[in-house]
């Protein structure tokens, strides 16, 4: 009785059946399970990206994922990516794609030599203090031995983090609705 019957014609799709197409992330709005969720993406798509056009460190470094300004350029390349490949655009739009990758691959050039991160080693983006602010903390180096193990630390930290940020939001809302 559950088996669908070859009569009963093809199954009804919907609107909630078909992929969302690709929208901007902005990574400050995001809830943690959101952060999540577009990190791993974005993790699986840069793995992807390096290896199959075999970029150098000097491009995308291991450890990507600790500066915002390579973070926010690799996630704009992945949804354009994801924009020229999607099934509905035309066909042309790969090679768009490919012509904005090359800009991309400079900025991102840019960005490792300005923050200094390298292959075996990583260090926060240096930061300029502006008159009036206290001078920008002294930069040291951290070696890590397994990329993966500590991209996953990275993301269980800033999710936790942006989870508490929430539930004190929320909480918040709680002690305004009991006054």
């Amino acid at each position: 009785m559950d088996e669908p019957d070859v009569f009963d014609g093809p199954p009804r799709v919907t609107n909630a059946d078909m992929p969302e197409p690709p929208h901007p992330v902005n990574w400050n709005l995001l809830t943690a399970h959101e952060l999540e969720q577009e990190w791993l993406a974005l993790n699986r798509w840069v793995d992807w990206l390096r290896r199959t056009y075999g970029l150098p460190v000097a491009v995308v470094p291991p450890f990507w994922h600790h500066h915002p300004e390579m973070v926010w350029e690799l996630s704009a390349l992945h949804l354009h990516w994801l924009a020229a490949y999607d099934p509905e655009q035309n066909a042309s739009a790969p090679l768009g794609w490919h012509r904005d990758f090359a800009d991309a691959r400079e900025r991102l050039r840019y960005w490792v030599t300005a923050c200094g991160t390298r292959g075996d080693r990583d260090r926060p983006t240096r930061q300029a203090a502006w008159p009036g602010e206290d001078p920008a903390p002294t930069i040291q180096d951290f070696t890590f031995t397994d990329r993966d193990a500590e991209f996953v630390e990275f993301v269980i930290a800033q999710v936790r983090k942006r989870q508490e940020a929430e539930d004190e939001f929320f909480a918040g809302l709680d002690d305004d609705e009991a006054q």
